[in-house]
Protein backbone atom coordinates (compact mmCIF):
# COMPACT_ATOMS: atom_id res chain seq x y z
CA UNK A 1 0.00 0.00 0.00
CA UNK A 2 3.08 2.31 0.73
CA UNK A 3 3.84 1.52 -2.58
CA UNK A 4 1.00 2.41 -4.17
CA UNK A 5 0.89 5.81 -2.59
CA UNK A 6 4.03 6.59 -3.26
CA UNK A 7 3.51 6.29 -6.89
CA UNK A 8 0.69 8.41 -7.29
CA UNK A 9 1.97 10.80 -4.81
CA UNK A 10 4.91 10.74 -7.02
CA UNK A 11 2.32 11.15 -10.32
CA UNK A 12 0.61 14.17 -8.82
CA UNK A 13 4.09 15.91 -7.97
CA UNK A 14 5.59 15.28 -11.52
CA UNK A 15 1.96 16.25 -13.10
CA UNK A 16 1.42 19.27 -10.80
CA UNK A 17 5.58 20.70 -11.42
CA UNK A 18 5.21 19.68 -15.06
CA UNK A 19 1.49 22.38 -15.52
CA UNK A 20 3.35 25.07 -13.53
CA UNK A 21 6.61 25.14 -15.54
CA UNK A 22 4.84 25.03 -18.98
CA UNK A 23 2.64 28.12 -17.51
CA UNK A 24 5.99 29.87 -16.47
CA UNK A 25 7.59 28.98 -20.09
CA UNK A 26 4.40 30.13 -21.89
CA UNK A 27 4.25 33.48 -19.52
CA UNK A 28 7.89 34.24 -20.34
CA UNK A 29 7.56 33.37 -23.98
CA UNK A 30 4.62 35.84 -24.39
CA UNK A 31 6.47 38.31 -22.34
CA UNK A 32 9.68 38.50 -25.13
CA UNK A 33 7.08 39.07 -28.01
CA UNK A 34 4.97 41.49 -26.38
CA UNK A 35 8.63 43.33 -25.36
CA UNK A 36 9.63 43.64 -28.84
CA UNK A 37 6.54 44.11 -30.54
CA UNK A 38 5.53 46.88 -28.35
CA UNK A 39 9.61 47.80 -28.52
CA UNK A 40 9.58 48.40 -24.69
CA UNK A 41 12.99 49.07 -24.29
CA UNK A 42 12.13 52.35 -26.35
CA UNK A 43 9.91 53.73 -23.69
CA UNK A 44 10.43 56.20 -20.75
CA UNK A 45 11.59 54.59 -17.54
CA UNK A 46 8.64 54.72 -15.69
CA UNK A 47 6.99 52.32 -18.58
CA UNK A 48 9.92 50.31 -18.51
CA UNK A 49 9.08 49.77 -14.75
CA UNK A 50 5.18 49.30 -15.32
CA UNK A 51 5.92 46.59 -17.64
CA UNK A 52 8.10 44.91 -15.05
CA UNK A 53 6.12 45.57 -12.34
CA UNK A 54 2.80 43.95 -14.47
CA UNK A 55 5.01 41.02 -15.30
CA UNK A 56 6.33 40.07 -12.14
CA UNK A 57 2.42 40.21 -10.77
CA UNK A 58 1.71 37.91 -13.23
CA UNK A 59 4.07 35.57 -12.60
CA UNK A 60 4.34 35.66 -8.89
CA UNK A 61 1.59 33.08 -8.32
CA UNK A 62 3.54 30.65 -10.64
CA UNK A 63 6.70 31.29 -8.81
CA UNK A 64 5.46 30.53 -5.75
CA UNK A 65 3.46 27.51 -6.68
CA UNK A 66 6.59 26.01 -7.68
CA UNK A 67 9.01 26.72 -4.80
CA UNK A 68 5.65 25.17 -2.66
CA UNK A 69 5.96 22.14 -5.09
CA UNK A 70 10.30 21.35 -4.65
CA UNK A 71 9.30 22.08 -1.20
CA UNK A 72 7.55 18.52 -1.56
CA UNK A 73 9.43 17.22 -4.29
CA UNK A 74 12.99 17.12 -2.44
CA UNK A 75 12.22 15.62 1.14
CA UNK A 76 10.23 12.88 -0.67
CA UNK A 77 13.11 11.43 -1.83
CA UNK A 78 14.56 10.93 1.78
CA UNK A 79 11.29 10.37 3.52
CA UNK A 80 8.23 7.72 3.42
CA UNK A 81 4.86 9.41 2.56
CA UNK A 82 3.64 9.63 6.00
CA UNK A 83 6.34 11.02 7.11
CA UNK A 84 6.54 13.53 4.19
CA UNK A 85 3.19 14.96 5.19
CA UNK A 86 4.32 16.12 8.39
CA UNK A 87 7.44 17.95 7.08
CA UNK A 88 5.44 19.27 4.58
CA UNK A 89 2.93 20.84 7.23
CA UNK A 90 6.00 21.76 9.21
CA UNK A 91 7.53 23.63 6.33
CA UNK A 92 4.46 25.75 5.51
CA UNK A 93 4.25 26.75 9.04
CA UNK A 94 7.65 27.03 9.31
CA UNK A 95 7.23 29.75 6.22
CA UNK A 96 3.84 31.09 7.79
CA UNK A 97 5.73 32.09 10.98
CA UNK A 98 8.64 34.23 8.43
CA UNK A 99 5.74 35.61 6.73
CA UNK A 100 4.77 36.70 9.28
CA UNK A 101 7.75 38.32 11.21
CA UNK A 102 9.50 39.50 7.98
CA UNK A 103 7.39 39.16 5.05
CA UNK A 104 6.48 36.75 1.77
CA UNK A 105 9.74 37.16 0.18
CA UNK A 106 11.12 35.65 3.42
CA UNK A 107 8.88 32.82 3.58
CA UNK A 108 9.72 31.45 0.04
CA UNK A 109 13.59 32.01 0.44
CA UNK A 110 13.04 30.08 3.61
CA UNK A 111 11.70 27.35 1.39
CA UNK A 112 13.98 27.44 -1.25
CA UNK A 113 16.75 27.09 1.48
CA UNK A 114 15.54 24.22 2.82
CA UNK A 115 15.04 22.39 -0.44
CA UNK A 116 18.15 23.71 -1.46
CA UNK A 117 19.64 21.99 1.62
CA UNK A 118 17.70 18.68 1.16
CA UNK A 119 18.56 18.38 -2.34
CA UNK A 120 22.07 18.54 -1.95
CA UNK A 121 21.94 15.83 0.79
CA UNK A 122 19.95 14.07 -1.93
CA UNK A 123 22.62 14.44 -4.66
CA UNK A 124 25.57 12.98 -2.29
CA UNK A 125 23.52 10.20 -1.75
CA UNK A 126 22.38 9.51 -4.96
CA UNK A 127 26.01 10.25 -5.86
CA UNK A 128 27.29 7.45 -3.53
CA UNK A 129 24.70 5.26 -4.21
CA UNK A 130 22.02 4.92 -1.30
CA UNK A 131 19.74 2.64 -1.56
CA UNK A 132 17.86 4.48 1.47
CA UNK A 133 16.30 7.18 -1.93
CA UNK A 134 12.93 6.65 -2.90
CA UNK A 135 13.07 6.87 -6.19
CA UNK A 136 10.78 4.84 -9.23
CA UNK A 137 13.87 3.42 -10.76
CA UNK A 138 16.36 1.56 -9.52
CA UNK A 139 18.51 3.19 -12.34
CA UNK A 140 21.70 4.70 -10.74
CA UNK A 141 22.39 7.06 -13.51
CA UNK A 142 18.64 8.05 -13.14
CA UNK A 143 18.78 8.46 -10.01
CA UNK A 144 21.69 10.85 -9.99
CA UNK A 145 20.08 12.29 -13.11
CA UNK A 146 17.06 13.24 -11.80
CA UNK A 147 19.18 14.86 -8.52
CA UNK A 148 20.69 16.97 -10.74
CA UNK A 149 17.61 18.22 -12.63
CA UNK A 150 15.71 19.07 -9.08
CA UNK A 151 18.69 21.03 -8.31
CA UNK A 152 18.94 22.56 -11.54
CA UNK A 153 15.26 23.88 -10.91
CA UNK A 154 15.98 25.19 -6.91
CA UNK A 155 18.91 27.27 -8.72
CA UNK A 156 16.84 28.37 -11.56
CA UNK A 157 14.59 29.92 -8.98
CA UNK A 158 17.08 31.55 -6.87
CA UNK A 159 18.09 32.92 -9.96
CA UNK A 160 15.10 34.74 -10.32
CA UNK A 161 15.52 36.10 -6.79
CA UNK A 162 19.48 37.53 -6.78
CA UNK A 163 18.87 38.21 -11.19
CA UNK A 164 20.05 41.92 -9.77
CA UNK A 165 23.26 40.74 -8.56
CA UNK A 166 25.54 40.65 -11.90
CA UNK A 167 28.18 38.02 -10.60
CA UNK A 168 25.73 36.03 -8.54
CA UNK A 169 23.33 35.29 -11.09
CA UNK A 170 25.78 34.64 -14.16
CA UNK A 171 26.93 32.09 -11.69
CA UNK A 172 23.47 30.53 -11.08
CA UNK A 173 22.66 30.60 -14.70
CA UNK A 174 25.35 28.56 -15.60
CA UNK A 175 25.48 26.45 -12.54
CA UNK A 176 21.21 25.88 -13.22
CA UNK A 177 21.96 25.01 -17.08
CA UNK A 178 24.83 22.75 -16.49
CA UNK A 179 22.45 20.65 -13.51
CA UNK A 180 19.78 20.36 -15.92
CA UNK A 181 21.61 19.63 -18.99
CA UNK A 182 23.48 16.78 -17.16
CA UNK A 183 20.59 15.41 -15.67
CA UNK A 184 18.58 14.67 -18.36
CA UNK A 185 21.61 13.20 -20.24
CA UNK A 186 21.86 11.13 -17.30
CA UNK A 187 18.00 10.36 -17.11
CA UNK A 188 17.43 9.49 -20.92
CA UNK A 189 20.73 7.96 -21.59
CA UNK A 190 21.01 6.05 -18.88
CA UNK A 191 22.43 3.01 -20.72
CA UNK A 192 24.39 5.17 -23.35
CA UNK A 193 26.28 6.90 -19.91
CA UNK A 194 26.75 3.60 -18.02
CA UNK A 195 28.21 1.81 -21.11
CA UNK A 196 30.76 5.29 -21.68
CA UNK A 197 32.02 4.63 -17.70
CA UNK A 198 32.47 1.38 -18.01
CA UNK A 199 34.12 1.47 -21.31
CA UNK A 200 37.24 4.53 -20.08
CA UNK A 201 36.67 3.93 -15.90
CA UNK A 202 35.98 -0.14 -16.11
CA UNK A 203 36.22 -0.27 -12.35
CA UNK A 204 33.18 2.21 -11.92
CA UNK A 205 31.20 1.13 -14.91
Amino acid sequence: MERKNSSSYDYKLILATTVVLGIISVICVAAMFYFRAEAVHELEAAAQWAYMNTMNVIIAPFIVALILLLGICVPKRLLPVSWLNRFTVALLLAALGAALVFDLHAALLLVLFASLALQLVVLVMALAGSAALNFESKNYWVRLGSSLVHLGLILFVLDLYFHRYQTLHLVLFWVTTGSVVLGMLFCFYAEQVAALIRRYWPAKG
